[in-house]
């Protein structure tokens, strides 16, 4: 027999758990589905009239287009979007973890006290000019080539850095999430290399950001070197010498909050919101009340859920911060004819999810339950513990490039669709929200968050996502890793070009 799931005593629908034949009684419900109900997608519980608001997770989610029977395959046929049941009181919700202090990891700590879960060299541009050279300088040196303790060269290039003012706006992005990689605390050593004559001028950069040249930090422009032949030879010189420096790091136990996890999701399905997500929100309470710090991101995939990250705000000027961030992706979306409520994506809506609000009702499952306790924009230095809110685009990759900008030393990615992402210098976990895709990607599928489904507890999952976080910071390869990935994910976001 089919089953199904009622995640609150409230909701109007049930959750799939096994697909539904038309005329089928799932277990748990008193009428035949109307329909076919694939896994993961919603079946009404009892009727609502059209118009009436429809709820699940004991949220609104939408308003019924037309009239919806007992049984009725509730998806984009007959559920819109509605503007319902986001009233929020601020700190209504606000509770502080108990403070723990007994988880460590095997961390590497730099001469200024930050510490890394990684220790790579890095090969920076300021343009886009730069990018060949860079990669060549980088591909001198393959990992298997490498000694032991240090993970890789890696070079990081984009598409911007000219074509327009050296005041611009998106240069001064550009610059602070270089800046944010620059004093990385996953980098032993970096190499900036420029081509000459851009707008992003390389020591203006680095005037703007407080950085100096020095052991750890070096710069080269293909001008001054001779060309691109002479600027490769040059960067692999240097390069060469920062890798024997930090061959000499080694591991050293700290405490868990050196951590600061990056929170991703991509691809997500029906069970996204059921399993993976709140799993890597107990994890993050785990993580919190050891004072470890998280960073949950993606504003316009919070859309719909604000008020229950402004009912656990700190204080009114963090709610005030969000807010405005808000308010300015509802100008940005209208200045661009386009339309925040137009989510979820294609492979969203294939899993089972319908409206933004319930995609983002599951999205904010991430952050776990403990204060929401600064809001900073993209790639600014994380200044507060526990939870911060970085506000970034929804595209996955400019979001985990701010995150790690802003300090992030390790990303944790739920997925129910499937996801192969890596974000080098951070090591990415992956979570699975499903068991199908658990096996058919096991090979990128770092845990498998279904045994919510078959009586394992949020807690105990949780635990294990948290010891899988300590593992891999520790030195443990991610499966992401294990695979080489990472070396492409660098995407700087350019104002305009991602919602």
């Amino acid at each position: 027999m089919s089953r199904i799931v009622v995640l609150n005593s409230l909701d109007d629908v049930a959750i799939a758990l096994d697909d539904i034949s038309e005329g089928q009684t799932p277990e748990g419900l008193d009428v035949p589905a109307r329909t076919h109900i694939p896994t993961g997608h919603k079946i009404a519980r009892h009727a609502v009239e059209a118009g009436g608001v429809v709820r699940r997770y004991g949220q609104v989610i939408g308003r019924a287009r037309i009239a919806i029977a007992p049984g009725d395959h509730v998806h984009i046929h007959n559920l819109m979007m509605t503007d319902d049941g986001r009233e929020a009181e601020v700190g209504a919700d606000l509770r502080s973890p108990p403070l723990r202090s007994d988880a460590t990891f095997q961390g590497i700590v730099r001469p200024d006290g930050r510490v890394g879960t990684r220790n790579y060299i890095g090969v920076l541009t300021s343009v886009n000019c730069s990018a060949t050279v860079a990669r060549r300088i980088a591909d001198a040196f393959p990992d298997d080539g490498l000694p032991d303790g240090v993970d890789g060269v890696v070079a990081f290039t984009h598409q911007g850095g000219c074509g327009g003012s050296s005041l611009s706006s998106d240069v001064a992005l550009l610059q602070r999430t270089l800046g944010g990689y620059a004093r990385h605390p996953n980098f032993h050593a970096l190499l900036i290399v420029g081509l000459g004559c851009e707008a992003n001028q390389i020591p203006a950069w680095l005037a703007n950001e407080g950085l100096n040249a020095g052991p750890t930090l070096h710069a080269l422009t293909i001008q001054e070197a001779g060309g691109t032949g002479r600027a490769i030879e040059a960067g692999v010189a240097i390069v060469r010498d920062l890798i024997r420096e930090a061959a000499k790091m080694r591991r050293t136990t700290v405490s868990a909050e050196h951590l600061t996890v990056g929170l991703q999701c991509g691809g997500s399905d029906g069970w996204s919101g059921v399993t993976a997500n709140p799993a890597l929100g107990e994890a993050v309470d785990r993580l919190v009340s050891h004072g470890g710090s998280a960073l949950l991101s993606e504003t316009p995939e919070i859309w719909g859920a604000e008020h229950l990250l402004l009912r656990r705000a700190a204080s009114q000027a963090v709610a005030d911060k969000l807010q405005a961030r808000l308010a300015w992706w509802r100008d940005y979306a209208a200045r661009h004819q386009m339309e925040l409520n137009n989510n979820p994506s294609p492979g969203n809506l294939k899993g089972g999810l319908t409206t933004i609000l319930e995609k983002s009702l599951g999205a904010v499952a991430k952050s776990g339950s403990t204060p929401l306790n600064d809001v900073i924009g993209y790639a600014e230095p994380r200044a507060a513990r526990g939870l911060s809110f970085m506000d970034s685009p929804g595209y996955d990759p400019c979001s985990a490039t701010g995150q790690i900008a802003s300090g992030a030393n390790l990303i944790v990615f739920t997925t129910g669709r499937g996801s192969v992402f890596g974000a080098k210098p951070a090591p990415s976990i992956k979570i699975a929200s499903n068991a199908k895709l658990a096996r058919w990607m096991d090979e990128d599928m770092d845990i498998d968050a279904s045994p919510v489904l078959t009586g394992a507890s949020l807690a105990d999952v949780g635990e294990r996502i948290f010891q899988k976080m300590l593992a891999v910071a520790s030195g443990e390869p991610s499966k992401s890793e294990a695979l080489g990935i990472g070396d492409n994910e660098f995407v700087p976001w350019q104002v305009g070009a991602y919602l």
